[in-house]
């Protein structure tokens, strides 16, 4: 599961880079996938261990961030949305991606690890 959260953390990156680049480098919140990205990417290479108890410690820090994301990516796009909408404008569309990526993102790297985890647990009682 560690060399699957570096996966999604080149992925969060580039969409962070892309984001940024995307509205012209002058939103450094376009960012903030990237920021989420370095977090896994370092808690993932820490998780790459013979230590089984290192490995559990570091893909549960993991898994918190990825929930953090997804949960702070969700509300935002929903409140970016709603805020949009409201004043009666269009919502930027680059900025409403970039979060919905990073949501579905966070997503389904949440669920895998919740998936592993059963399955590591399962496979430790039999």
């Amino acid at each position: 599961m560690a060399k699957i959260t570096i996966v999604f953390a080149v992925l969060l990156i580039l969409l962070g880079l892309v984001g940024f680049i995307g509205t012209g480098s002058q939103h450094y919140t376009a960012l903030i996938p990237a920021w989420f990205g370095l977090a896994l990417g370092i808690f993932g290479i820490l998780a790459i261990s013979p230590s089984e108890s290192r490995r559990k410690l570091f893909m549960h820090i993991n898994v918190t961030i990825g929930l953090l994301g997804f949960l702070g990516g969700a509300s935002e796009a929903v409140r970016g949305y709603v805020a949009a909408t409201s004043a009666g404008h269009q919502p930027d569309m680059i900025a409403m991606a970039s979060k919905l990526a990073m949501t579905v993102l966070m997503l389904v790297y949440v669920i895998l690890c919740v998936r592993s985890f059963i399955a590591a647990r399962r496979g430790g009682k039999v």
